[in-house]
């Protein structure tokens, strides 16, 4: 088959997979299905093949990363239910001066959304928001914002949330180089996205008298745990800190020596790493909630793990299947992509990751699905190691790029704050927009600063 048809059927798969998450509201995980068997079949791998392929797709990467994304799930609940996020949170914001409380606040959600999933790190922290802005004297918008793009970068971009987690396997690199380029292009998007945005709402972008509901009721701080009764910040701290730094140990191990010693290895590995954080969080647990409230509290995170689950294996489906047409190399003729064309390979994962965001609304299915086409074309370019990994931050950043009305998001934030729907747009849909573009500069610097990047 053509380089050209195999292009345009893996357009009309997209095409097709976007009609059926919004007409019929299809799971994205079933439409993901249903487009993976249209390309298999369009390509000449027919039925049974499509089908072998698709299931094999599911199964390895559950493999690779079902169980760390349920143990992160679990961890992130735990550290919801046990005080431990909301402990972290207040000592940040409290520990500066107010005129750098927007940039704490937006840490503390960058630090709490690494384990725990967007919506609930939201929730935890918009009471002590609302406190923080009538403590500064600032509208509420600039808190919003300053909590959007915090927990939106570190939930785009540090695992063990599942689009970091799922990039090392989709793109064959090591989990170790998402860890360090994550958070250090993660922070440094923070900073640059909270000041970017703050001066935009100095011009009197925000109207609270248009763009707040009157009749909304917002959260009020809740009242201070018993000191007896909840974690110290060190404490609280450790289920977030355990599996960076065993996730580190491995690939410091790695470089260093030229056999990686077994301790290292163990250590290091994913579920390991994720695992010995989520036993952390039960112990907190045990002493805070009591044994029943725990079992309780990893039933509920379950619940909320199996979409994901679901969403993230049909992606690994749609890799199987489009990797099996071999579209990869198509792609890079047709565009006209070279061992050289770091920047190109950059801004097609970035454009491919924002037509899904704006598209279908689900950041998830945004940077799964464009990390998933990259894997095709990134084997074809032969490009470096931390390339590919660049190449991951670009399609996440796409991911992210416009959330507007289509995403669950966006009302998650408007709701809570009180906002109208132009409100959300200017406060939510402003802020990812902001992040989007800051994360995609950031790696673009990254790729020109290394040698190679530019076609």
């Amino acid at each position: 088959m053509s380089g050209t048809l195999l292009v345009v059927n893996l357009i009309v798969a997209i095409a097709l997979m976007i009609a059926l998450i919004l007409i019929p509201k299809l799971n994205p995980a079933i439409s993901l299905v249903i487009a993976s068997i249209y390309m298999g079949v369009s390509c000449g791998l027919g039925f049974v093949t499509s089908i072998d392929t698709i299931a094999s797709g599911f199964g390895n990467m559950m493999a690779s990363i079902g169980l760390p994304i349920g143990f992160g799930v679990i961890l992130g609940q735990l550290m919801s239910d046990t005080g431990a996020a909301k402990v972290i949170a207040k000592t940040i914001v409290h520990s500066v001066p107010n005129k750098f409380v927007l940039y704490a606040v937006a840490i503390a959600g960058f630090i709490l959304a690494i384990p725990v999933f967007f919506d609930v790190t939201f929730i935890i922290l918009i009471p002590i928001g609302i406190a923080v802005a009538k403590e500064v004297n600032k509208p509420l918008a600039y808190v919003v914002g300053a909590l959007t793009i915090g927990d939106g970068i570190a939930q785009t971009l540090v695992p063990p949330t599942p689009n970091p987690l799922a990039a090392a396997d989709l793109l064959h690199f090591n989990l170790g180089t998402m860890v360090i380029m994550g958070l250090i292009i993660g922070a440094i998007a923070t900073v640059v996205s909270v000041f970017i945005y703050t001066k935009i709402h100095d011009t009197g972008f925000f109207k609270p008298e248009k763009d707040m509901n009157p009749n909304a009721e917002l959260f009020s701080e809740e009242k201070e745990l018993e000191s007896d009764k909840q974690p110290s910040f060190l404490v609280s701290f450790l289920p977030i800190l355990i599996p960076v730094v065993c996730i580190l140990t491995g690939t410091g191990a790695d470089a260093i020596y030229d056999e990686t010693p077994m301790v290292a290895q163990f250590l290091g590995n994913k579920i390991i790493a994720i695992l010995l954080g989520t036993l952390c969080s039960y112990l907190i647990g045990y002493k805070y909630l009591g044994r029943d409230k725990v079992e309780a509290s990893a039933g509920e995170a379950l619940k909320q793990a199996g979409i994901v689950l679901l969403i993230t294996g049909a992606g690994g489906s749609f890799g199987s299947i489009i990797s099996a047409t071999d579209i990869g190399n198509a792609l890079v003729t047709t565009l006209s992509i070279n061992s050289g064309s770091v920047i190109k390979v950059l801004f097609l994962a970035y454009f491919i990751g924002c037509i899904f965001r704006i598209a279908q609304g689900s950041g998830t299915v945004a940077g799964i699905t464009a990390m998933t086409i990259m894997a095709t074309i990134a084997p074809s370019v032969s490009i470096h190691p931390v390339y590919i990994a660049l190449a991951a931050l670009a399609a996440l950043a796409g991911g992210i790029s416009v959330g507007h009305v289509n995403d669950s998001g966006f009302w998650v934030v408007s709701n809570l704050s009180g906002f109208t729907v132009t409100g959300g747009l200017k406060t939510y849909t402003v802020a990812q927009i902001i992040m989007s573009i800051s994360i995609m500069i950031l790696t673009l610097l990254f790729a020109l600063v290394l040698p190679g990047a530019i076609g």
